[in-house]
């Protein structure tokens, strides 16, 4: 029996409708927007939250990625359209992803590097959980974003101050 598995392909179908919800409210028009210097523009931002159910796949059917032999590459997002269909598309690879594999092989080691500096080796499971984790920290991150932008922010895990009235 997968729990594993099960618990993560549950979880993810969860947290999308909650991210959903976010990435739809996005404003076009707001995309090179950042609240500060240090910050990511909504589209840095919105991009990563997009991508991240990708990383799941990338955990699962890879046992490295290296950024010095550029690896990965953001995906170009100019638009809200472009934005859910990146969103929708890693989401679906995740789930076939999770669908193919089983719990043990989730044990094996993955590695993120940049050439010869490690920045991390954790098991295939802990990338998967790594990539939920992030993907509901970089959500609220964007709910900040957008609250800054007088943008009513839909509630999460229960109403928002927006949706109750506040």
């Amino acid at each position: 029996m997968n729990t594993i598995t099960s618990h993560f392909e549950n979880q993810l179908k969860e947290e999308a409708v909650i991210t959903r919800k976010m990435l739809k409210i996005v404003p076009d028009d707001q995309y090179d927007w950042k609240p500060h210097p240090k910050s990511m523009t909504i589209r840095q931002l919105a991009t990563h939250i997009a991508e991240l159910p990708g990383w799941i796949p990338l955990g699962i059917n890879t046992e490295v990625l290296d950024f010095a032999l550029g690896d990965y590459k953001p995906t170009p997002i100019d638009n809200n359209k472009e934005l859910m269909k990146a969103f929708e598309d890693n989401q679906k690879l995740a789930l076939e992803s999770l669908s193919k594999t089983n719990d043990e092989y989730l044990h094996n080691s993955w590695t993120m590097r940049n050439g010869e500096e490690i920045y991390m080796t954790m098991s295939k499971e802990d990338v998967i959980r790594m990539a939920i984790s992030q993907t509901i920290h970089h959500r609220a991150q964007m709910g900040v974003f957008l609250r800054l932008l007088s943008i009513p922010i839909p509630g999460s895990y229960g109403p928002s101050a927006d949706e109750m009235g506040f």
